[in-house]
């Protein structure tokens, strides 16, 4: 008969887990199981990894080249001035990789995020078993691998440049945690040589994302903590140890530096507006240093970290108590935080810049809905991480990791996008804080029949629950983009002249990039102006002045009116615009949302429509229907009665109530209505979800001819187009009016000075009828998107 002790088969079967070759292999199945869910999925997840693919596509077929035609309307994209390069050489690299197994450039993209999702978590391992143990090690990664705020941007599917960051400063943390575990004695100095890892790490990170900044704050808080943890524990060697990893950080910001001068600097470097504007304010000069905040790190964060270790240092030569020494650090924090306040208005002011609010969900401040959905048990769970710091029980690498923390959970509350970066001390809090929840409880509890056995149950239930809520959230994510897009914009782009412009809601810009391979006015990112367009607020000039040729309406953009009135600047008093699933289909259609419902009975020729509003009954001034291929006003039964108008989708089950300042709208009117002015020319409908409608303006379109690119005319009413030429690197070479009243077309120059890019502005003298961007090489050689 087995009477082993229940509790010791549990320690067993922990202990075996735990093994690191047990643990690794365990981690690498749990976070590549969730992470590869969408890879179930036909199309990517969320918007901007269509641009990035998009441009990866372009680039295996190119080069990389820097000027890219197809985003941003009839200017064109330069590249550079956005991610550093490596944001699209990697997935390329995986591919290149990957493909003599038949994997597809979209599969090994998808893939990406997933390898360095995972590499991460591995680091995140290695640094806290080589920090703390097996149990501490295994907790704190595996919650990493589960959490779904690392997960999110981690994922197959959706690619983001903040994974790599997270993913170089893990190992800039384990060149830490390898420095500082070897014997100083057996070791002697030559552990410092460690160091150099963080550097490396925090340099790189430069090359893949461009707002990789917080690696350094993370590094210069870690190599701060350290000190202030090594002055108060009384161990002073590792003073020393934190100087030479300030150092680091000083070293890894010249290598991002260096490296930006090849792959392209960040968002506040000397080639942006932002940088230049943010330069100025500082008064700061660029020199050899061409970044902003590379800048003012070495010149303000680095000495002042130097300054705060050395007094710390010669402190510690006369200070030998703790008391003593823990009022040092007391008077220092006051210190830090008399200058957090003094300064408070500068850097709100500067964070408002960089990270101002708008109507982009990944930029709102994190309510506890995000975080709950980001963390779930293990966001409550991380304070857990302060019982290291029990009297006695403080260690070195407490402080070293207080440094992550202390600076990571204050981003969270800043933009919901950090939600991912901050991940990393969630798990990190709640996976070494568990284990120390034991070890505090555990010796109480084991006088007590049972109770140590059902304390272990617990604490292995809590990392349960943590997965099951990531798995749970995981699979709830669903791709923004489907079938209804890629056919409009697919027949978009088959439909259209290469140099052709679209205007549709930013949302859906990168989809127009890499469906349509056109480009769009407006992506990435809010347009009022765009948003002014759909409401009516800007008109037909405004479109040809930006070379506008084909204009998107969706289903979606309705979904999103609020945001269209956001952006626009408008009152949400003004426009009503409310859509209502269908709820009801028998004899009477009922369609419902909130305090709204619309009943619509069709009676012969004629429909009895009633739409309630808080409980009134009203009779609506115009109702149009769309049911298979046909869309048209309809005969009511009853006398209107009210400013409300209705749209009725019986393709796709929706309704839509307007009062008629929404209803007079270019956004309604082109998406519901039969009833629009004849310059638009409908090209395409699915029958209610997405519609594309061509512009009828004086139009240019690229063509080739006998080896030279011809610019035609349609409704050759201009008397003037502007050629302007471009090398990759964005500089103007070429600039040339031409006079071409009466004319059909214009064969361009071979040569152009050089050119490889060619911006056009047409005119009727100073009226401009027309814009766009192309590329020669893609026009003489019948090639668009890289396909």
């Amino acid at each position: 008969m087995d009477t082993e002790d229940p509790r010791r088969r549990l320690g067993k079967a922990v202990d075996l887990i735990l093994a690191p070759k047990y643990a690794i292999l365990t981690l690498l199945i749990v976070s590549s199981a969730v992470r590869l869910l969408p890879m179930r999925f036909r199309y990517l997840l969320g918007y901007d990894p269509y641009f990035h693919l998009a441009y990866t596509r372009y680039a295996l077929t190119h080069g990389w080249v820097n000027f890219f035609p197809y985003a941003l309307g009839p200017w064109g994209y330069q590249v550079h001035s956005f991610h550093p390069l490596g944001l699209w050489m990697t997935p390329a690299f995986v591919y290149k990789l990957l493909k003599p197994l038949g994997v597809s450039l979209f599969n090994a993209f998808r893939l990406t995020p997933v390898i360095f999702g995972v590499l991460t978590l591995i680091f995140t391992y290695l640094t806290i078993l080589r920090l703390y143990g097996k149990r501490e090690a295994f907790l704190s990664a595996f919650f990493l691998s589960v959490l779904f705020g690392h997960v999110f941007r981690s994922m197959a599917g959706y690619y983001r440049g903040d994974n790599y960051m997270l993913f170089w400063y893990s190992v800039g943390l384990y060149g830490m945690a390898l420095g500082l575990t070897l014997r100083p004695g057996k070791w002697g100095y030559r552990r410092f040589i460690i160091y150099v890892i963080p550097a490396v790490a925090g340099g790189l990170s430069a090359v893949f994302w461009q707002a990789y900044y917080p690696i350094f704050a993370f590094l210069l808080a870690n190599t701060l903590l350290l000190a202030v943890g090594a002055f108060l524990l009384r161990k002073d060697r590792y003073l020393l140890d934190s100087l030479v990893l300030t150092i680091s950080t000083a070293l890894g910001a010249l290598i991002a530096n260096y490296l930006g001068g090849i792959f392209g600097y960040g968002m506040v470097g000397h080639n942006r507006w932002l940088g230049r504007k943010l330069a100025e304010e500082l008064g700061l000069s660029f020199g050899w240093m061409k970044d902003v905040f590379l800048l003012a790190f070495l010149k303000y964060a680095v000495p002042l970290a130097v300054l705060a270790i050395v007094v710390l240092l010669i402190t510690s030569r006369f200070l030998r108590g703790k008391k003593e020494r823990a009022l040092v650090v007391a008077i220092g924090l006051l210190l830090a935080l008399w200058l957090a306040v003094r300064y408070y208005g500068t850097v709100n002011e500067l964070l408002q810049r960089l990270f101002p609010q708008s109507p982009i969900v990944e930029t709102q401040r994190t309510g506890f809905g995000d975080w709950w959905e980001a963390y779930g048990v293990a966001g409550l769970l991380f304070p857990l991480f302060a019982l290291r710091f029990l009297p006695s029980r403080a260690k070195l690498r407490d402080f070293l990791l207080l440094g992550t923390l202390v600076v990571q959970l204050p981003m969270v509350f800043l933009w919901t996008r950090f939600l991912f970066i901050s991940s990393l001390s969630i798990a990190l809090g709640t996976g070494i804080g568990l284990v120390e929840l034991y070890d505090v409880l555990s010796p109480r509890l084991s006088l007590k029949k049972g109770g140590a056995l059902a304390l272990s149950a617990l604490l292995l239930l809590i990392p349960v629950v943590g997965a099951y809520q990531g798995f749970r959230t995981t699979l709830s994510v669903k791709p923004l983009a489907d079938e209804h897009w890629e056919r409009a914009l697919t027949y978009l782009g088959e439909s259209s002249s290469i140099n052709d412009v679209v205007l549709t809601w930013w949302d859906q810009g990168h989809w127009v990039t890499y469906f349509a391979g056109r480009a769009p006015v407006a992506q990435g990112g809010p347009n009022g102006a765009v948003a002014k367009y759909y409401l009516g607020l800007e008109n037909g000039r405004y479109l040809m002045n930006l070379g506008v040729d084909y204009v998107v309406v969706s289903y979606d953009t309705v979904l999103k009116f609020g945001s269209v009135l956001e952006t626009a600047g408008a009152s949400p008093r003004e426009y009503a615009m409310i859509p209502m699933p269908l709820v009801s289909a028998g004899g009477v259609l009922v369609f419902s949302t909130g305090g709204y419902s619309i009943m619509a009975v069709p009676e012969g020729d004629r429909w009895n429509v009633q739409v309630n509003a808080g409980g009134t009954v009203l009779i609506p001034g115009k109702v149009f229907v769309e049911r298979g291929k046909s869309l048209e006003s309809v005969v009511l039964t009853g006398r209107p009665n009210a400013d409300a108008y209705v749209y009725i989708n019986l393709n796709y089950g929706y309704a839509v109530l307007m009062n008629g300042k929404a209803f007079n709208t270019p956004l309604a009117r082109l998406m519901f209505t039969d009833e629009y002015p004849g310059y638009y020319r409908p090209v395409y409908s699915d029958g209610g979800y997405v519609k594309v409608f061509r512009f009828e303006h004086p139009n240019v379109v690229v063509a080739a001819g006998n080896g030279s690119v011809v610019l035609r005319f349609t409704n050759a009413t201009g008397t003037g187009i502007g050629i302007f030429g471009y090398l990759d690197n964005g500089t103007r070479v070429f600039k040339k009016w031409y006079g071409v009243k009466g004319k059909d077309e214009l064969i361009l120059p071979g040569d152009l000075n050089g050119s490889v890019v060619v911006r056009y502005t047409y005119t009727q003298k100073k009226t401009v009828l027309d814009r766009g961007v192309f590329r020669i090489s893609d026009v003489l050689s019948g090639t668009d998107t890289g396909d």
